[in-house]
């Protein structure tokens, strides 16, 4: 039986600055994704890139006194350089300005727009945000502002290239109502609906050559024109597998994978919900399955963002705090929906909880009672105790794939984490409960039950131990890496214990 294809997608983001954690955010929840569908035996494929066809970019180089291409790739550079320090597993990474797949395919795409008679040329006034790359109608606006950036849009009226968007509206309408096209969660699909039934109008696809200081792809057959930088960046989810370029990936991750999984902030999901679908509709091609909303980070109450100054350096946070700490925070403490307060408090809090006074405290107190107490050799025993507390936590260690499963299915990383939680809980409770050192007492004082006993308690431990090492393996690959190692024998002995995860915060709170 061939195995189920996923092809999973981050948004590429606009390189006018280093990356922040809001974006580390999308791609930690991307990369557990793809790993949870890994561990399952299932084929993935996961795209990363940056979108370097943009205004905002060529502004910012100039801001900056540099080239364009070279302030380019020095910031994209930073984006794909993530992959390290927050533990990613890309399978590919593409770049706009630069990878020789993308512009063809942009080309390739457009001509099939056009062929379905779906892009016009015409004179257009409007309200354009640059930090959106969107135009705007007034009712749009709050007190005359973009709700994103809380800026004026700058009125331009210039002579552009449009699409039909309005012409799909019924069946985008169809699509999402039905769950061909899902949208999670819930209430982002309603948001969806709401703006279609609201009308859709025709947008712009391309900017003047001089607007956009030249800088990105021209229009096929109009050089006066480039392609506004939207359409271009949306087109990489396929011109990376070679749309263009005749490349057998396309039809083995797009055309033929049972799953296209693109994973989006809140902010731009009219971009991939309704200009993206209506895009491939019009070029006759396979829609994306699944798209993913996520909300976003704050600092202070405010959303950490490039333009708008409120930035977190993901790279530096890793360097401070290490990878497991900041994975954990980002899958753990934010929400399926709503906004997430970020502090490096939290994040220390949330670490030492989970991490040093939870799993490394459980793994170490277990591994700790196997050397004390059977020289480091599990011994060989059957099923797990029949009476007392064992049974509860043989049951969280049964159902956490499945509720794993069934998390991550609907797009929510933390429930997925509660059901692993459950085992840590569950097994700290047997401890507690058979009390290992008493039944090594009474086993020394003959009592033949009580060792039959502990040799049961502790089996069932670290075989718990090793289900909470393969169920973390998606979410924080190191350190379950690290849980395996110390419960698996070397030589019929499990290592000697040793710390998993250092305290983050000393006793006075300061980290």
């Amino acid at each position: 039986m061939t195995a189920r294809r996923h092809y999973i997608t981050t948004t590429i983001p606009y390189v006018n600055a280093r990356p922040h954690l809001g974006f580390a955010l999308e791609l930690v929840q991307a990369d557990t994704l793809a790993r949870h569908h890994r561990h399952r035996g299932e084929q993935v494929r996961l795209l990363g890139g940056t979108d370097d066809n943009s205004l905002k970019n060529v502004l910012a180089a100039e801001a900056a006194g540099v080239d364009v291409q070279s302030f380019v790739d020095r910031n994209a550079d930073a984006f794909a350089a993530l992959r390290g320090p927050l533990s990613l597993s890309l399978d590919d990474f593409i770049r706009t300005s630069s990878d020789p797949r993308h512009r063809v395919g942009v080309e390739r795409l457009w001509r099939r727009c056009a062929a379905s008679g779906d892009l016009y040329r015409t004179p257009y006034e409007g309200l354009y945000c640059v930090g959106c790359e969107q135009f705007y109608t007034p009712a749009e606006l709050v007190d005359g502002r973009c709700t994103e950036h809380g800026t004026e849009p700058r009125l331009v009226a210039e002579e552009n290239w449009f699409f039909r968007l309005s012409r799909y509206a019924d069946r985008l309408h169809r699509l999402i109502s039905a769950g061909d096209l899902r949208i999670e969660p819930a209430a982002r699909r309603n948001e969806v609906l709401a703006l279609i039934e609201g009308g859709l109008h025709d947008f712009s696809v391309s900017r003047s050559h001089a607007r956009a200081r030249g800088w990105g792809i021209p229009v096929p057959d109009d050089p006066s024109q480039v392609v506004y930088v939207w359409w271009d960046a949306l087109g990489n989810y396929i011109t990376s597998l070679g749309y263009g370029t005749g490349d057998a990936a396309y039809t083995r991750w797009w055309e033929t994978s049972e799953r296209r999984i693109h994973l989006v902030g809140k902010g731009v999901v009219r971009f991939h919900a309704v200009y993206w679908p209506a895009m491939l509709l019009s070029a006759g091609l396979p829609l994306p399955t699944d798209i993913l909303v996520h909300d976003y980070l704050t600092v202070g109450g405010r959303k950490i963002s490039k333009s708008a100054g409120t930035t977190v350096d993901p790279a530096a946070l890793v360097a401070a705090h290490g990878t497991d700490a900041v994975r954990w925070w980002l899958l753990r403490d934010v929400p399926r929906v709503g906004d997430a307060d970020f502090t490096p408090d939290r994040l220390t809090a949330r670490a030492d909880a989970d991490f040093a006074k939870g799993l490394g405290n459980l793994v170490h107190r277990v591994v700790t009672m196997v050397h004390r107490f059977r020289g480091g050799v599990l011994p060989a025993v059957g099923p797990a105790p029949a009476t007392g507390p064992a049974p509860a936590l043989v049951d969280a260690c049964r159902k956490a794939p499945r509720l794993v499963d069934a998390a991550l299915a609907g797009f929510d990383f933390r429930r997925a984490l509660h059901a692993v939680q459950d085992i840590v809980e569950e097994a700290n409770r047997l401890v507690d409960a058979t009390r290992p050192w008493e039944l090594a007492r009474a086993e020394r004082q003959g009592d033949a039950a009580a060792a039959r006993r502990l040799d049961a308690v502790l089996v069932t431990l670290v075989r718990a131990c090793r289900v909470l090492a393969d169920e973390l393996r998606p979410f924080v690959p190191d350190a379950a890496a690290r849980i395996r190692e110390q419960v698996t024998p070397v030589g019929g002995r499990v290592p000697p214990a040793r710390p998993l995860f250092p305290r983050l915060q000393q006793d006075t709170g300061q980290t």
